[in-house]
């Protein structure tokens, strides 16, 4: 009896030993991840946090896309291209950490729109932040029909010769028909579908004094990428001895004859450039002509004394809720209590350590996020501390009752927090930049407080030294102010 005894008691002191031991590498663990939270603090840090206009200040320009002239299959790429474009253009200009995102409007508007939002953390001045863009050309080629071009032209020498021209000295259409038609209206360009899209590459040159150009002259080169030379290549075959107008931003700097087909997918930019503006355009080219003609529609500007005053706040608000949280955990549910709140702490540091690792752009909203999804994680803890009641009431033993009582809250966590997460997804998919900044990190500390409610407060439970059916034990991990 006694070795039978004695090999109870070493494997119950065994296994008491492995609980302990797991309870303790999750401690270390944690505290080797809130070192390395703490290491980012600093400036320079390799995983700093991100912060949103809201918190660090700076600009927040927002950009309406045409994209009437384009099938709707092709926009969603054409955007991302825009996006990238954009991002490229900034980050020459040397914009720290900008944020460049393109949103659509909500499926139940009346109007489909497109917008480019971005966001430059530290400028504060509006004028600035556009300049960081700088100019956004948009490079067209158009062939000219000569039969309506030559209408038009007639049009215009007609109401000169008979009205002579007006006060500014520019000459009016006004109601003149040709064929039945506006001759304002007439249109003689036709477009090709070859724009800055297709461009890869735009450099600077010097004309050698061939092709009955001036020496010297300043022009640009440019190369397409194997669908523009495709696409220029089928065009110039086509229409040999037509004219193909170069339009940037809607107005016509060159309108060369095609005299053969050009292969290779290059070409040149020719418009009496001084060099300066020449060098201008072939580096907005180069840094990215856009796909799509964009407008500003808005801008926003945040201080950096308000946004760190808002940071302040959504902190101390965050400590104040975690504090009163702690004290009613630990005087309500005792040991159970006292285990939830280290399960929190453990929570909230790998919270921030994803926030630093992924990296999450921190806002207002963000951090409304965090502190609620504190809450769901005390909820969880709350239905695993009464779920353990229960089963001490019924006469258990505690560790029976703490595998129980785990085992039974975890189908109503899990249903809970699968809702939550359905409405995670919900916000992020159909919201606002705003509000996906919530969504994301409320739908992260969802599923993150999941793992630190039922697999962490499980381990630190299980490792304490509680007897079973002992009088201490039954009020350790009972409830309640006074009993």
């Amino acid at each position: 009896m006694t070795d039978k005894n004695n090999t109870g008691v070493v494997s119950e002191g065994t296994e008491l030993f492995i609980r302990m031991f797991r309870a303790i590498l999750v401690v270390a663990i944690t505290g080797a991840i809130a070192y390395f939270v703490y290491g980012n603090l600093h400036g320079g840090a390799r995983f700093p946090f991100k912060y949103g206009l809201d918190l660090a200040g700076g600009s927040q320009l927002t950009y309406t896309a045409d994209v009437s002239k384009i099938a709707p299959s092709d926009v969603p790429a054409l955007m991302e291209v825009l996006r990238q474009v954009i991002e490229k253009r900034i980050n020459v200009f040397g914009v720290s950490e900008p944020n460049v995102q393109v949103e659509e409007s909500s499926v139940v508007a009346s109007d489909k729109a497109h917008r480019l939002i971005i966001e430059l953390p530290g400028v504060t001045d509006v004028n600035k932040a556009i300049d960081s863009i700088g100019k956004t050309p948009l490079l067209e080629f158009k062939l000219i029909d000569a039969k309506i071009a030559a209408e038009k032209q007639a049009a215009v020498s007609l109401v000169a010769s008979s009205t002579g021209k007006n006060a500014n000295g520019s000459t009016t259409i006004g109601n003149i028909t040709v064929n039945g038609a506006s001759a304002a209206d007439l249109d003689p360009y036709v477009d090709t579908g070859l724009t800055g899209r297709y461009l890869k590459t735009a450099s600077l040159e010097f004309t050698g004094g061939n092709g009955g150009r001036i020496a010297g002259e300043a022009i640009v080169s440019i190369v397409f990428n194997d669908e523009g030379a495709a696409l220029f290549e089928k065009i110039t075959r086509e229409h040999t001895g037509e004219n193909l107008a170069i339009f940037l931003d809607g107005e016509v700097i060159s309108a060369p004859r095609i005299n053969e087909a050009i292969t290779g997918g290059k070409a040149v930019i020719s418009g009496n450039f001084k060099p300066e503006e020449a060098k201008a355009l072939a580096q907005n080219l180069s840094f990215g002509a856009l796909p799509v003609p964009i407008e500003l529609a808005s801008t926003q500007t945040i201080g950096g004394a308000l946004g760190a005053e808002a940071l302040g706040q959504g902190v101390r608000a965050g400590v104040i809720g975690f504090i009163l949280l702690s004290i009613f955990m630990i005087l309500w549910y005792r040991v159970p209590g006292i285990v939830a709140v280290i399960a929190l702490s453990i929570y909230v540091v790998l919270m921030l350590a994803l926030f630093q690792l992924i990296p999450v752009v921190m806002t207002a909203a963000g951090i409304a996020g965090l502190i609620l999804s504190i809450g769901l994680a005390v909820d969880a803890n709350v239905l695993i501390a009464e779920r353990i009641k229960e089963e001490l009431i019924a006469g258990k033993d505690v560790q029976h009752a703490i595998s129980e009582g785990f085992a039974r809250a975890w189908l109503a966590i899990r249903d809970s927090n699968t809702a939550h997460i359905i409405a995670a997804v919900v916000l992020f998919w159909f919201g606002t930049s705003l509000i996906k900044g919530f969504a994301l990190v409320f739908g992260l500390g969802v599923v993150v407080s999941m793992l630190s409610a039922i697999t962490i407060s499980r381990t630190l439970l299980l490792a304490l030294p509680l007897k079973a059916n002992t009088k201490v034990g039954h009020f350790l991990m009972g409830s309640g102010f006074f009993k």
